[in-house]
C-alpha cells in the first residue's frame, strides 16, 4: 500500500484530505506557496513553491508514492511528464487536462451520451449574438471562460443582445477563449460527490441541493429537496461521469433540475468539493476520507446519509486578521459543529469555515442553521 501522499494546494480541502490520511498513519506532504497556509500546522512536510513551479512538483515526486490535488487549475504538462516518468497521480492527468477546460470537458460529457446545456466556442461578439438568436440557443446565454474561474468568476450570464460586447469584454475575449452555453430554466441546483477506486469500484453520495448566494455556495441541503425521478436520474449520471474520466478519487458533478424534469450536468470537479462537507458529518466514511481510501487502494467505507444534514460556508465579513465571533452562543446548540480553516487573513466573501447541523427532519436542520448562521461572523480586525 502507498504510505506517503503528496497533495498539491494547501487549502482547506488539502487540509481535510490530510485529516484522513494522518487518521489512518500517512505520511503527507504538502505543495502551496503560503507558508502559513492551512494545511501546513499539519502536513509532515511543506514545499513552499508556486503552482506554475516544474522544479516544485519534481521535488514533490521524489518524496512521495502518490500524488493529488485539492483545486483544478495547477500545471498539468508537468504532471503529465512525471506520469510519464512513473509517477502516480490520482484522479489522472488526462482527466484533470479534459476537465481544466470547460469546453473539453462538456465535448467528453456531450460524445458519452451525459446531458449537457447546448454550446460553442465564440471568438466574438458577432459569434455571442449568432448563438443568441432565436433560432439557435436563444437569450439568456451565459458565458464562460474555458479556463479557470471559480465561484462564479470566469461567468457572465447575457440577458439579452446589449449585453453581449460588455460581457465579451469582461472575461477578456479575442486574449481569453470562451464559449457560450444555453441558459437552463433550472429549478434547483444539486450536486453529487462520488468516489471511484483503481480497480473500478464506485460509491456515490446522496444528491445535495445547494444554494448561491453572489455565485458562492452559501447553503446545502441533504436529503435535496427534489422529486425521486430527479434524484434517480442525477445518480446515473453521476456514475456515468466517473466512467467517462475514469478517475480515481472523489469527484463532485454539478447538476441542474429543470423545470422539464430534465436534469444536466452544469460541471465536474475532479477532486472533493464544498458541497460535499455535509458528509464529515452526515455520512460514516466522508468524502475525503473515500478520496483518501480511493488513491491508496483501500476499500470504500459507507456513504449512506445518517440523517438530514444542513451546510452553510462561512465567509468573511470583512478585511483583517482572522476572528471568529458567536461560537460560545451558536454551540448552545448542541447539533451545530463548526469547522474553521486556519485562514490567518479574512477577506470579503472569502471561504473562511462552514457550519454543519445535523438533525431528524430537513426543516429541523434549516431552523437550527438559520439561528446559528445569524449568530456566527467570521470578521477581519
Amino acid at each position: 500500500m502507498k504510505k506517503r501522499i503528496g497533495i498539491i494546494g494547501g487549502g482547506q480541502l488539502g487540509k481535510m484530505m490530510i485529516l484522513e490520511a494522518k487518521r489512518l498513519g500517512f505520511y503527507v506532504v504538502t505543495l502551496d506557496p503560503t507558508p502559513n497556509c492551512p494545511s501546513s500546522s499539519i502536513s509532515d512536510h511543506q514545499i513552499v513553491g508556486a503552482f506554475d513551479d516544474p522544479a516544485a512538483y519534481v521535488e514533490l515526486a521524489k518524496l512521495v508514492d502518490v500524488i493529488t490535488y485539492e483545486f483544478e487549475h495547477i500545471h498539468a504538462p508537468v504532471l503529465e511528464a512525471l506520469e510519464q516518468q512513473g509517477h502516480t497521480i490520482y484522479p489522472s492527468v488526462s482527466s484533470l487536462k479534459t476537465i481544466q477546460n470547460k469546453y473539453t470537458q462538456n465535448q467528453a460529457l456531450e460524445a458519452a451520451g451525459v446531458p449537457v446545456p447546448r454550446f460553442a466556442l465564440v471568438e466574438s461578439v458577432a459569434d455571442i449574438k449568432h448563438w443568441g438568436n432565436a433560432a439557435n440557443f436563444g437569450y439568456p446565454l451565459m458565458l464562460k471562460a474555458t479556463l479557470g474561474g471559480y465561484d462564479g468568476k470566469g461567468n457572465a450570464l447575457i440577458r439579452d443582445e446589449s449585453e453581449a460586447e460588455s460581457a465579451f469584454q469582461s472575461l477578456g475575449g479575442g486574449t481569453r477563449q470562451v464559449m457560450v452555453e444555453e441558459f437552463c430554466d433550472f429549478e434547483r441546483e444539486i450536486s453529487i460527490i462520488a468516489s471511484r477506486g483503481i480497480d473500478g469500484s464506485r460509491v456515490i453520495y446522496p444528491a445535495a441541493e445547494n444554494h448561491h448566494r453572489n455565485s458562492i455556495l452559501d447553503t446545502t441541503i441533504v436529503p435535496a429537496r427534489v422529486p425521486d425521478e430527479a434524484v434517480t436520474k442525477a445518480t446515473e449520471i453521476a456514475s456515468r461521469v466517473m466512467e467517462v474520466f475514469q478517475g480515481v478519487g472523489t469527484f463532485c458533478a454539478e447538476m441542474f433540475v429543470c423545470r422539464d424534469g430534465s436534469v444536466s450536468v452544469n460541471e465536474v470537479a475532479p477532486r472533493p468539493h464544498n458541497s460535499g462537507h455535509y458528509t464529515i458529518e452526515g455520512c460514516l466514511a466522508n468524502q475525503f476520507e473515500n478520496h483518501i481510501r480511493a488513491i491508496v487502494g483501500l476499500p470504500f467505507g459507507c456513504v449512506e446519509l445518517r440523517n438530514p444534514t444542513v451546510m452553510v460556508n462561512l465567509l468573511g465579513e470583512s478585511d483583517g486578521v482572522t476572528e471568529l465571533h458567536g461560537l460560545m452562543e451558536a454551540y448552545q446548540d448542541p447539533c451545530v459543529k463548526v469547522h474553521l480553516y486556519g485562514k490567518e487573513t479574512s477577506a470579503l466573501n472569502r471561504k473562511m469555515g462552514h457550519f454543519t447541523v445535523v438533525d431528524y427532519t430537513v426543516e429541523g436542520a434549516l431552523e437550527k442553521a438559520e439561528r446559528a448562521k445569524g449568530l456566527l461572523h467570521v470578521v477581519g480586525v
